[in-house]
């Protein structure tokens, strides 16, 4: 299981690697001669054929303008075991260093030993630097127009009378209306009538049958 995941790794890195051939190394952010300042995000490319790994390094500029071949001038920012396809590669903080010219290097070293060089030169680092004035906008004041003619007066209109309305009059009460009570009552009335009816014939016939 082991192998066949890491067999779908190479598989997977080989394609992608066939895919950026036309791509080669790259640093596209700092660009040569830009002044830097505080933390700065390096984004490039080192998707390249037979990668083995790289590194990134800077390196204080010659009075030429260039930077020694020697290793030891050289001062390491970040390693890759992985190849990173134009994206950030990593963050140069700039606090550390003395202000001055610097370069960039990318180096990438191949399976077959060999290695890429990408070189960003002439790098201004100026955190003591103050930064540039910024442009004071001044506001023109707009040309003030006065108006000579008056406004006519509003004329008041005169009130008019409130037009009243003759009130409405209730109507009478119905008399041969029927009311929620009056029904209670009568059938209260009626049950108790035909209570006393079933009382008294059930009495006669009890005494009928008892004579």
């Amino acid at each position: 299981m082991l192998d066949s995941t890491v067999a779908m790794l190479k598989l997977f890195f080989a394609f992608m690697l066939f895919l950026m051939q036309d791509s080669p190394a790259s640093v596209t952010s700092p660009k040569t001669g830009e002044e830097l300042r505080g933390q700065v995000q390096i984004v490039g490319n080192m998707a390249v054929p037979n990668f083995s790994w790289a590194e990134l390094a800077f390196a204080y500029a010659t009075p030429e303008g260039g930077a020694s071949n020697s290793a030891d001038t050289w001062f390491v920012i970040q390693t890759f075991p992985q190849p990173a396809v134009d994206s950030a590669l990593a963050v140069w903080d700039t606090t550390t260093l003395t202000d001055g010219e610097y370069n960039l290097r990318l180096r990438i070293f191949l399976i077959d030993g060999t290695f890429q060089d990408v070189i960003v030169s002439d790098l201004k680092i100026r955190n003591d630097a103050p930064l540039p004035a910024e442009v004071v906008l001044t506001e023109t004041p707009l040309p003030q127009f006065s108006f000579a003619t008056s406004l006519p007066l509003l004329t008041k209109l005169p009130v008019t009378a409130a037009v009243t309305y003759p009130s409405s009059t209730p109507l009478p009460v119905n008399p041969a209306s029927v009311t929620t009570s009056s029904i209670y009552f009568t059938f209260g009335r009626g049950a108790l009538i035909v209570l006393v009816l079933f009382v008294f014939f059930s009495l006669i016939l009890r005494l009928r049958k008892n004579t």
